[in-house]
C-alpha cells in the first residue's frame, strides 16, 4: 500500500511539474520573425543597388539584424559603390545631443560624412551629383515632431530635383502601425513638424517617404524596400528585432510609446526625465505638490496608465541640478492607452494650478495645433478635445490609407 502510495505521490507531482512547465511555455508568447528592409535587401544580394553609386543617410540605428551598420553593409556590397555619407540630429553614431553637428569623416571606411543638423539640413546639389541613389536607413519611432521625418523630407525634396532615386530600406514603426493619436498638424512646417500628419501617425519611414513625395510633389523616384513578416498590429517586442537607442534620450520601446504625450510638452517649463536613468518615463518641476498632482490627474479616470508621485533630480535640460516632484508613469495595457490624453490633460492641470510657474506658452512648437492650446487654456473636457481632433485625423486616415505597404 505504502509503494503505491508513494507512486501515486509521485505522479501527480509529475504531472504538476508538467503542466507547471506548459503553462510557462504557452505563456512566452513566439516572437514574429520580421525583416527590416536591409535584412530584406541582403537576401536579395543588393540588387535594387547594383550598378549604382549611392549616398546613405542612416545613424547607429541602420543596421541588420545581427548588429552590422548598414555603412559596412553597403561599402562592402558587390556591385554598389557607396560614395558618401550622411547624418541626421545626434550624429552618424547617434551619441550628439547638441544644436550643430559638423561635418566628418568615418573611421572605418574614409568616407566623407555630410552633416544635415548643421549649417545645413539639406544636401547640397553638389553632393547629390554624380548620385544613382540615396539611400535612406534610420529607424523612426511612430511620432510627427521627432526630426527624422523632417529630414527624410528635406532629402526626399532635393531628390526629386536633381533626378536621384530615393530609396527607403524600410523599418517597423515600434510603437505599432495601427493606432492613430493626437492632432494633425495645421500650423506652418517646421523641422519638428514638417507636414500634417498627426503626433502618432501610425505609419513606417517608407510609407512617410510615399506620402510626402506625393503631397508635397517632390517628383521623385521613390523605392521602398518593404518589411517582410511584419503586421500593423505588431510592437515590436512582438518581433525578433533588437531595440537600438534611437537618440540619447530614446532607450526603450517603453519611452517610445511614453515619448508622443510626455514629449509634446518639452518645450514648456516642465521637465521630461532627461538627463535621468528613465527619460519620459517622469515628469515634475521643483514647483509641484507630487500628491495633488497625483489626485488632480486621477481625477481624470485615464485608462490603462498609473502613476505614482516621484521626485527626481535631471542632470540636463530644464530645472537641471534642482529636485523635481511630479510623477511617474506605467502603462498597464499599451493597447488600451491613449497616451495623447494624458499630455493633455498635464498641461492642463499645469495650465490650472501653477498659473504663477507654468505657461502654455511654448507648447504650440511640438503641437502645433493653436485650436487645442486654445481648449486647454479653456479648460475643455478630453471630449471636447477630441471633438477639435476628429474632422482632420479623419482626412489624415483617409490620407494615410493611400501609402500604407502592410496589413
Amino acid at each position: 500500500m505504502k509503494t503505491n502510495w508513494l507512486i501515486h505521490s509521485i505522479c501527480i507531482v509529475v504531472l504538476l511539474l508538467m503542466a507547471g512547465t506548459m503553462t510557462s511555455q504557452a505563456a512566452v508568447k513566439k516572437k514574429a520573425t520580421v525583416l527590416n528592409g536591409i535584412d530584406v535587401l541582403k537576401t536579395e544580394n543588393y540588387e535594387p543597388l547594383r550598378g549604382k553609386k549611392v549616398a546613405l543617410l542612416t545613424n547607429q540605428t541602420g543596421q541588420d539584424k545581427e548588429g552590422n551598420s548598414t555603412i559596412d553593409l553597403l561599402y562592402s556590397a558587390p556591385g554598389v559603390e557607396l560614395v558618401a555619407l550622411f547624418a541626421p540630429e545626434h550624429g552618424i553614431r547617434g551619441d550628439k545631443d547638441q544644436a550643430v553637428i559638423e561635418d566628418g569623416k568615418d573611421n572605418k571606411t574614409g568616407l566623407p560624412v555630410y552633416s544635415l543638423y548643421g549649417k545645413t539640413r539639406k544636401p547640397s546639389s553638389e553632393q547629390m551629383k554624380g548620385l544613382d541613389a540615396f539611400v535612406f536607413d534610420i529607424q523612426d519611432i511612430g511620432c510627427r515632431f521627432y526630426t527624422y521625418i523632417s529630414t527624410m523630407a528635406n532629402c526626399l525634396e532635393v531628390a526629386g530635383k536633381e533626378g536621384v532615386e530615393f530609396v527607403v530600406l524600410d523599418r517597423i514603426n515600434p510603437i505599432n502601425g495601427r493606432d492613430v493619436e493626437g492632432p494633425v498638424q495645421i500650423e506652418k512646417s517646421t523641422f519638428v513638424g514638417i507636414h500634417p500628419i498627426a503626433i502618432r501617425h501610425g505609419m513606417t519611414i517608407g510609407e512617410i517617404a510615399l506620402m510626402l513625395n506625393a503631397e508635397c510633389d517632390y517628383q521623385a523616384k521613390v523605392t521602398v524596400i518593404k518589411l517582410k513578416g511584419w503586421k500593423r498590429k505588431m510592437w515590436q517586442d512582438e518581433t525578433d528585432i533588437p531595440w537600438v537607442n534611437t537618440s540619447p534620450n530614446m532607450r526603450s520601446l517603453w519611452e517610445a510609446t511614453l515619448y508622443p504625450g510626455i514629449g509634446v510638452l518639452e518645450f514648456t517649463p516642465i521637465a521630461t526625465g532627461r538627463g535621468t536613468a528613465i527619460p519620459f518615463e517622469l515628469f515634475g518641476a521643483p514647483y509641484i505638490d507630487s500628491r495633488r498632482f497625483y489626485d488632480r490627474l486621477n481625477a481624470y479616470g485615464l485608462e490603462a496608465i498609473d502613476f505614482t508621485p516621484f521626485t527626481f533630480v535631471p542632470s540636463e535640460r530644464q530645472f537641471k541640478n534642482e529636485p523635481c516632484n511630479g510623477l511617474r508613469f506605467n502603462i498597464t495595457n499599451r493597447d488600451k492607452v491613449k497616451i495623447m490624453d494624458l499630455g493633455m490633460c498635464l498641461a492642463q492641470i499645469l495650465y490650472q494650478d501653477y498659473p504663477n510657474d507654468y505657461s502654455l506658452k511654448n507648447l504650440s512648437t511640438l503641437l502645433l495645433h493653436p485650436q487645442t492650446k486654445a481648449a486647454i487654456e479653456q479648460g475643455a473636457s478630453l471630449r471636447d478635445i477630441h471633438a477639435i481632433w476628429d474632422p482632420e485625423l479623419k482626412d489624415f486616415k483617409k490620407r494615410r490609407a493611400r501609402y500604407l505597404l502592410y496589413k
